[in-house]
């Protein structure tokens, strides 16, 4: 029984929501920053975002996307980097590409609902996009940030089609995997209990019969 436990527990992959913890090296603009990774400092682009430009050149809106982001990163307790399974590990810049996340508050998401950046650059199912996209449209329809100016048209987001319905959340799934697999490892668990007991009350019926044979 418990070599069958251990076996369970082995089939459960530990790292599967594992992220590297980060700290701050300096910040760069809305949704680039260097980061010591381990000991190596590396410049990091937010996955699936693009903010306004505050670098090379000034964009509407690139000041307060740069100092937004900066302040949340230089103000942080924690800040973590999640890598899609999805994506390219780096940009053809050499760049990191990551999802960040400020005390556990996912940096993208943030950026988009304020109307400091917009989807972009998505080259495949990513694991956030959905929502992404379903936060953006709020901030699209109400005029925030960037959105303020009509002329700007919603790009990667009007054409994006969640491929997975409403009875099927993906990223619900993706989310929640790690209570998944719990739940899964408290059930089989539970299996096995009831095998074992049901196992010993057949053998105990079985001894007293003999007995009085």
């Amino acid at each position: 029984m418990k070599r069958l436990v251990l076996f369970i527990l082995l089939l459960i992959p530990l790292n599967v929501f594992a992220k590297d913890v980060v700290t701050l090296d300096k910040c760069i603009d809305g949704d680039t920053a260097s980061f010591s990774i381990n000991g190596n400092v590396q410049k990091v682009r937010f996955i699936a975002i693009n903010a306004p430009e505050y670098t090379s050149k000034i964009e509407q809106f690139g000041k307060e996307a740069s100092e937004y982001t900066c302040n949340k990163l230089t103000n942080a307790n924690i800040i973590e980097l999640e890598y899609d399974p999805k994506s390219d590990l780096k940009d053809k810049y050499d760049r990191v590409l990551a999802w960040v996340y400020v005390d556990n508050s996912l940096l993208q998401k943030e950026l988009v609902e304020n109307g400091y950046a917009e989807v972009a650059y998505v080259y495949d199912d990513y694991l956030y996009i959905n929502d992404l996209c379903s936060i953006q449209e709020k901030t699209y329809n109400n005029k925030i940030g960037i959105w303020s100016n009509d002329k700007r048209q919603i790009g990667y987001c009007r054409n994006h089609k969640n491929i997975f319905n409403d009875e099927f959340d993906y990223n619900f799934i993706v989310n929640n995997m790690i209570y998944i697999l719990i739940l899964i490892l408290l059930f089989c668990l539970f299996i096995i209990i009831v095998v074992g007991v049901s196992h010993g009350s057949k053998k105990n019926r079985k001894s007293r019969s003999k007995t009085r044979c």
